[in-house]
This record gives structure tokens, sequence and C-alpha cells, in this order.
């Protein structure tokens, strides 16, 4: 998984997998899901996240 945040367009992408983008769904205004051919979720884009985020450039990982 990876996590990129362009502070120069205000986009957040979180890429869950390196699968091709088949087809992209804007579910809720500003907020893109990538799908693969097979359905799988291949990323979520959020558009304008430093308004849509309180810090869109800090990130926090967790394993539990």
């Amino acid at each position: 998984m990876k996590v990129k945040y362009d502070k120069e367009t205000d986009i957040l992408y979180i890429m869950l997998t390196s699968e091709k983008v088949k087809e992209s769904d804007e579910d809720k205004p500003g907020i893109v899901i990538d799908y693969s051919a097979s359905g799988t979720i291949v990323g979520i884009e959020i558009l304008q996240a430093s308004k849509k985020l309180p810090q869109p450039m800090k990130l926090e990982y967790e394993v539990g």
C-alpha cells in the first residue's frame, strides 16, 4: 500500500494494489474509487484533501 499527497493539486491518493485501473467511480463528491477489471479496489483518491482532512500530509500506520 502507498499513500501519496500532492500539495500542488491538493490530492491524496491511497494505492491499495498495483493492479491496473479499469474503472473509476466518484461515489461521493471529491472521493474517487478506482477498480480493477475484476472489481477489486485499486485505490482511493481524495480531491481537495486539505479541505476534507485535518492534516493530509500526516500519516499514522498501525499494525494490530
